[in-house]
């Protein structure tokens, strides 16, 4: 430690008053105690401290070492031997015991104040430690858990890095940037006829023959563009075997890879999935609602029975290549609102519309459609169900609808003034209905309830046909 130079001079003739002052702004807690280690009077510069230490106040006459933690008494006495014998004081880490139960850290300096011949006193200037403390121990807890993170993430890259060894499928990863083969597992390798150390580096498209390279190289292209998973079928250049490329594309830290599966074709046709897939193909070839296929501009590419039946088609060849709106909405508006909400959105529900046949029949029908993506581009499936049979008819030639929605379907498609007339029937079909059920089908009361006459009742009941007739109410008509 370097003293003062000339005290005497600088400080002057220091009362216990200023002294006493001093030493307390000097520390955030200040004891002054006797050779022994007794407490004879203390101070706090910090009001929290002295909050946290609230039993403080009964040190006074108690020795040192009896306000510390066990592990901090050998601490105490020896600053009190090196204080007491003149010795270059140093800073400790103390304890307290603290009624909370939580031990308050304190770094302690002590410092002889007596002169030669006279009894002197011992000083403890104490600094606040909590703030570092309550750091040390998040810092502490962070790196636990930074440690628990990390074995979990090494338990999972040892997992995912076995399934990636040990797949029967051939895997490959491929970076996306550059389209060059990163990883490759064993039953990759064994596909190319490639070790382990040739194959990682190489372009994904030289893999395959001159026809099929340009095309999976314009396939990771759209995956990478779009974000979606998307196959095609290859041929590959050396083994000259086909294979069904499936690229998706996945991100790790500020990079991005494709996973790539290949699967010979051949061995395609023979998975469970492949067979559920035909299976699935069946059961919409023969499902009672009509299912179509389009290409992005609205072309018919496959239908099923249903709906060449309910477009009045004889045979498949007979759609195909036509566009969808010859059968399907008003031309050059429905369709065209159903193709660019499948463009923009990519799917499509209950989308009310009316079909036409070949020769003169028409539909209600309602469209559900979704875009899938193909090989590198995309192609749309259309599913058709009819519902004109929910319509009640209401006269001959005409349908009733039963709901504000197809009221609401109508628009465009009938003039206001047919819209409205149909909406007062439902609305007086309705009500006459709800007043013969509360009547128990008494008509008479049916009537006053509704403010009518029977006469005029049994006209509307004729009219909606609800109920018999019988001769005495015709009557009385």
């Amino acid at each position: 430690m370097k003293a003062f130079k000339a005290p005497n001079s600088t400080l002057g003739n220091l009362n216990a008053e200023a002294a006493a002052t001093l030493i307390a702004a000097a520390a955030d807690v200040s004891l002054i105690l006797d050779e022994v280690g007794v407490i004879r009077d203390m101070a706090f510069h910090s009001d929290d401290l002295a909050r946290e230490l609230e039993g403080a106040t009964s040190w006074i006459g108690r020795r040192w070492g009896e306000t510390v933690t066990a592990e901090s008494r050998a601490k105490v006495d020896s600053a009190l031997r090196d204080a007491v014998a003149r010795a270059t004081p140093r800073w400790r880490h103390i304890n307290h015991a603290a009624p909370s139960g939580e031990p308050v850290p304190i770094l302690y300096s002590v410092v002889w104040t007596g002169t030669e011949g006279q009894p002197g006193r011992v000083v403890a200037f104490g600094r606040d430690l909590r703030a570092i403390s309550n750091l040390q121990q998040r810092l502490v807890d962070a790196q636990q858990a930074m440690e628990r993170d990390y074995s979990r993430l090494r338990h999972a890259e040892m997992r995912y890095r076995l399934l990636f060894e040990l797949s029967s499928e051939a895997v490959m990863i491929v970076d996306a940037l550059s389209q060059r083969v990163t990883e490759a597992n064993p039953a990759a390798r064994e596909l190319f006829g490639e070790t382990a150390k040739r194959l990682p580096g190489r372009g994904f498209g030289e893999l395959f023959d001159a026809e099929s390279g340009p095309l999976v190289r314009e396939l990771l292209s759209g995956v990478r563009a779009s974000g979606r998973a998307d196959e095609m079928q290859a041929r590959l250049g050396e083994q000259d075997r086909d294979v069904l490329v499936r690229a998706s594309l996945f991100r790790q830290e500020s990079s991005a890879f494709f996973l790539i599966r290949l699967v010979l074709v051949a061995e395609e046709a023979e998975t469970p999935q492949s067979r559920s897939r035909a299976r699935l193909l069946t059961l919409v070839e023969h499902a009672p609602d009509g299912f179509v296929v389009t290409s992005p501009d609205g072309r018919v590419l496959a239908a099923n029975a249903a709906f060449l039946d309910m477009a009045q088609l004889a045979t498949e060849d007979r759609a195909r290549g036509e566009p969808l709106e010859r059968w399907l909405g008003r031309p050059g508006i429905e369709t065209e609102v159903l193709l660019a909400n499948l463009r923009q959105h990519g799917s499509v529900r209950l989308f009310a519309t009316h079909l036409r046949g070949e020769y003169g029949a028409d539909s209600e029908v309602e469209v559900s459609a979704i875009a899938v993506p193909n090989g590198g581009s995309t192609c749309y499936g259309f599913a058709i169900r009819n519902i004109s049979h929910r319509l009640a008819d209401t006269k001959p030639g005409r349908e009733l609808p039963r709901s504000v929605e197809q009221l609401t379907e109508l628009v465009g498609r009938v003039s206001l003034k047919d819209l409205v007339r149909e909406t007062t029937d439902v609305i007086e079909r309705l009500c006459i209905e709800a007043a013969l059920e509360m009547t128990n089908d008494n008509r008479a009361s049916a009537a006053e309830m509704l403010g009518l006459s029977r006469q005029s009742l049994y006209s509307k009941l004729r009219r909606y046909g609800l109920g018999e007739l019988d001769a005495e109410s015709g009557n009385e008509e």
